[in-house]
């Protein structure tokens, strides 16, 4: 792992590959290991940069400038401006598309394609808004995730049958949010307020003048399938795949058939 200085704060990532450069984005509550299988086979052919989103992984806190996803936008192309990389892709899943949305948005000449992964650009749905700003006040409270919203909060990551096909995945993750510093708890609330609290960018993907591929876990139950189609259906010319056996974390659920694709769209956009 690497490390800068972004806005007081050590931003965290890894730097694997020559080639095209890729940017990635992982989920709230994981890190950048959560694409390990991707990098190892995307690295082959591409430069793969895959940062640590503020405090998540080896990064430090969220700036206390950096107020929404756009602001953490613009701490990514600070650190493309750091390595001197001028045009790239991004792959982000789950907050990672969304914040690579607003990256577009901001540098719509620098990004060469984009890949949303289990997201979803819009408003938060108004029960999912609630229920996760109540279990992000719970946690504020306590100071640590309470054992009760484990239970709500681990299955919303997999698919059902997780615990069959991949018991180390749920464990781990239980057993990493189980014993979340204190330290991390306020940006851990902080960050959750700004994804769910986020602006709505659905008008904004007609916009897009990029190629884009949309996936998305047959069993995500976080980001649903629906939420995909809706984005697709405002995107000229994106391409949509649905990812079987696989929920929200679908790169460690089906890393084989999430590699394929990624491979075969990459490839369609440097050739």
């Amino acid at each position: 792992m690497k490390s800068i200085t972004i806005q007081g704060s050590e931003l965290s990532f890894q730097d694997r590959g020559e080639g095209p450069v890729l940017l990635f984005g992982h989920s709230y509550l994981w890190d950048a290991a959560m694409w390990a299988p991707q990098i190892e086979a995307l690295s082959r052919h591409y430069r793969c940069i895959v940062p640590d989103l503020w405090g998540h992984g080896a990064s430090g806190p969220l700036p206390a400038d950096t107020r929404n996803l756009k602001g953490i936008a613009k701490d990514m192309l600070a650190l493309m401006d750091a390595l001197e990389v001028e045009r790239f892709s991004v792959v982000g899943l789950s907050v990672g598309g969304m914040w690579a949305t607003e990256l577009v948005q901001l540098a719509p000449a620098r990004v060469e394609s984009l890949v949303l992964m289990d997201t979803f650009v819009g408003l938060e749905p108004e029960v999912t808004h609630s229920k996760y700003f109540a279990m992000l006040a719970a946690i504020e409270q306590a100071r640590q995730v309470p054992a009760p919203l484990l239970e709500q909060i681990v299955p919303l990551f997999f698919a059902t049958d997780v615990t069959e096909r991949h018991p180390e995945l749920a464990q781990g993750f239980r057993d990493r949010l189980a014993s979340l510093p204190e330290s991390r708890i306020d940006d851990t609330v902080r960050l959750g307020r700004i994804i769910f609290g986020r602006r709505d960018q659905v008008e904004e993907l007609a916009k897009l003048a990029l190629p884009v591929l949309i996936m998305v876990g047959q069993e995500d139950r976080a980001r649903t399938a629906l939420e995909s189609y809706l984005m697709l259906d405002e995107i000229t010319g994106a391409e949509m795949v649905e990812i079987p056996q696989a929920g929200h974390i679908s790169t460690l659920e089906n890393p084989e058939f999430v590699n394929r694709h990624l491979l075969a769209f990459l490839e369609r956009v440097y050739g």
